[in-house]
This record gives C-alpha cells, structure tokens and sequence, in this order.
C-alpha cells in the first residue's frame, strides 16, 4: 500500500492504513487472540482470501498485525495484533463500535 508523503493532520496516516472495507473488521475479529487465515475467512462473511491477505499484508506493513509462521508440516500461519500499535487501535474500534450501537439502537436497527 503507498502511503501519501504529505499530510495535513496525523489522522490522515490512519485513515490511509485503515482505509477500506474489511481493515477495521479483520481488527476486530483478532482482538480475542491470533487467528489462521482459515479462521479469520470463515469468522468475516463476505470477504475473499485474496482480499483477506492483501489487507493482512498492509496491517502488517503498518505494524498493526503480527505474522507468526511455525515450523513443520502443515504450515500453520498465526495473525495477531501487535502488542503497541494493534492493541491501542482496539480502543478506538471499540469506541466506533459503540457510537455504531448507539445509532442502530436510536434508529431501530
């Protein structure tokens, strides 16, 4: 993913490593502990593998998502939050989820 070099406000930053559908959702899904990218496929209805690991590849650039690749065979392959940065942007997740709540519970939703 490219990053812009110019920005007017240090938002701009995240909205450019969040931008997209499914970012904020594969977040959210890792917050209860690492997940496979079989699991994480089967837990998001509606994303594809190939999205699913171009939007891992990108959290990973931004160092929101740790790849954790064991030995042997099968190959197993982990995703989980990084404890800084993916940890802290759980906060706001959970923050925009409730604000989200709030709106479905106001509008009947």
């Amino acid at each position: 993913m490219k990053i812009r070099q110019r920005y007017t406000c240090p938002l701009e930053i995240v909205h450019d490593f969040l931008r997209g559908k499914w970012k904020t959702i594969i977040l959210y899904q890792l917050k209860h502990g690492p997940k496979s990218l079989t699991e994480l496929e089967k837990c998001i209805v509606g994303i594809n593998q190939k999205m699913l690991i171009q939007d891992l590849a990108d959290l990973i650039e931004f160092q929101v998502v740790n790849k954790i690749k064991y030995e042997g065979y099968p190959l197993k392959v982990e995703y989980s939050l990084t404890a800084e940065r993916g940890q802290r942007i759980i906060e706001a997740i959970n923050i925009l989820q409730s604000i989200g709540k709030e709106y479905m519970n106001e509008n009947g939703i």
